[in-house]
């Protein structure tokens, strides 16, 4: 038991200074058009202290643990894999935070230049088996989730993370990526996590699994709905795993495929199109108040299920009629409903378990103190440039306050997006 807390709190400070690196930018300063700032500094200050953690300073035990009631300790990811499966993205190497020019005279620029230090030093930490910060890369299958979304993070920001890492420590995530093929991924949207490590693999010329590949983007695409919803699995879920997980790395994998020359059932293109329809849908359920409903299982991850929304934002453009200041005034009036409510954070400032405050019963087995940070997902166009629109356009009323004040809005429809 002892040795699997250490390990977790290992873990945990890999997340944590990762998860700083897509929050170095200062909300306040990219919304003027916004009455008052976005809540978001509240998510990333508390990571502050734990940052010298990734430069060989190793801080065990200093971030709590919560797990849901019921389940042991030290099964599943709630004692061995908990951290990764947050915010492991360091964001593409064109737009995001870690990656944008350091621009050293502001202090924005000298922060993202130390964070970007800091997150290289835990990259190679995790992997280096004399390091105290190295992370658990055998045991509970959860483990393939959270190498998924490490995955994730390279392939998202090749120039600013993997291409910065000396070919030691490559070569280290390259065996530990490969060894995970023997875990058997479930059937359902965990076949992404497994075809995300593959295609990272793929991207550096390393030989791919191509059957695990195969059978992904094919059963993805077979369990694709109507109307920008896919099934998780065979069955429907009605919950907010398309924007947790499916579509954002379905696209993904999807691109690197096409990159590599490797045949997929449907094009990026087409993928795209599903998740801006589901966007539509994501948008329409933000309420006039600026919340959304609280249906399905994870539930905790909070504002992680706006991920499409925060992605299409960054890297697409956002749907048809819908525009960047709706999308940043209905986001902004989410995240201020939902961590104004007392209980999201405890004492020393870490997120605790729960939607809208301390909800410890929310929580899944799998879940810890680790995933809340998927809720930082939702910061993603922090890596567009201050004077992209999504910051510079006046703010807009969302689509519910038109409907519900007698404005008109777009009228919806039926869209199968089936085929190209």
């Amino acid at each position: 038991m002892k040795k699997n807390q250490t390990l977790t709190s290992r873990i945990r400070t890999f997340l944590l200074v990762l998860l700083a690196c897509t929050m170095t930018g200062n909300v306040q300063a990219r919304t003027p058009n916004n009455s008052s700032p976005s809540p978001r500094p509240a998510v990333g200050r508390p990571l502050l202290p734990h940052r010298p953690a990734c430069a060989g300073k190793h801080e065990q035990g200093r971030t709590p643990e919560e797990h849901a009631a019921g389940v042991e300790p030290h099964l599943g990811r709630t004692r061995q894999a908990g951290g990764l499966h947050g915010d492991l993205r360091p964001p593409d190497g064109r737009h995001l935070p870690l990656a944008l020019a350091a621009r050293r005279r502001h202090p924005e620029g000298r922060r993202r230049s130390q964070l970007r230090q800091w997150a290289l030093k835990a990259y190679r930490n995790a992997v280096d088996p004399a390091s105290p910060d190295c992370l658990l890369w055998k045991g509970p299958t959860q483990i393939l989730v959270d190498a998924a979304y490490l995955a994730e993070s390279f392939l998202r920001a090749p120039e600013a993370t993997w291409k910065q890492l000396d070919k030691e420590t490559q070569q280290r995530y390259i065996q530990r990526f490969k060894e995970l093929r023997v875990i058997r991924p479930a059937y359902n949207n965990w076949l992404l996590f497994r075809a995300m490590t593959e295609a990272f693999l793929m991207s550096i010329g390393e030989e791919a699994d191509q059957y695990a590949l195969t059978v992904a983007v094919n059963k993805i695409n077979e369990w694709y709905l109507s109307d920008g919803w896919y099934s998780d699995g065979p069955e429907m879920a009605l919950d907010y795993y398309n924007s947790y997980v499916i579509h954002p790395m379905y696209i993904e994998v999807l691109e690197t495929c096409k990159a590599c020359g490797f045949w997929t059932p449907v094009t990026p293109q087409l993928a795209v199109r599903r998740m801006q329809r589901f966007n539509v849908f994501l948008e329409r359920l933000i309420s006039p108040e600026g919340t959304y409903p609280a249906f399905g299982r994870s539930v905790v991850y909070r504002m992680g299920a706006f991920q499409t929304m925060a992605m299409a934002a960054w890297k697409y453009g956002l749907p048809e009629g819908i525009s960047n200041g709706q999308v940043r005034s209905a986001l902004t009036a989410v995240m201020k409903n939902m961590f104004a409510v007392e209980g999201n954070f405890n004492s020393s400032g870490f997120l605790q378990l729960g939607f809208a405050g301390h909800q410890p019963g929310l929580a899944n087995y799998y879940t810890n103190n680790g995933s809340l940070y998927m809720t930082s997902l939702v910061f993603m166009p922090l890596g567009l440039p201050a004077d992209h629109p999504f910051w510079t356009d006046p703010a807009e009323p969302w689509t519910s306050q038109k409907a519900w004040s007698g404005q008109p809005f777009p009228i919806d429809g039926h869209h199968s997006l089936r085929t190209e």
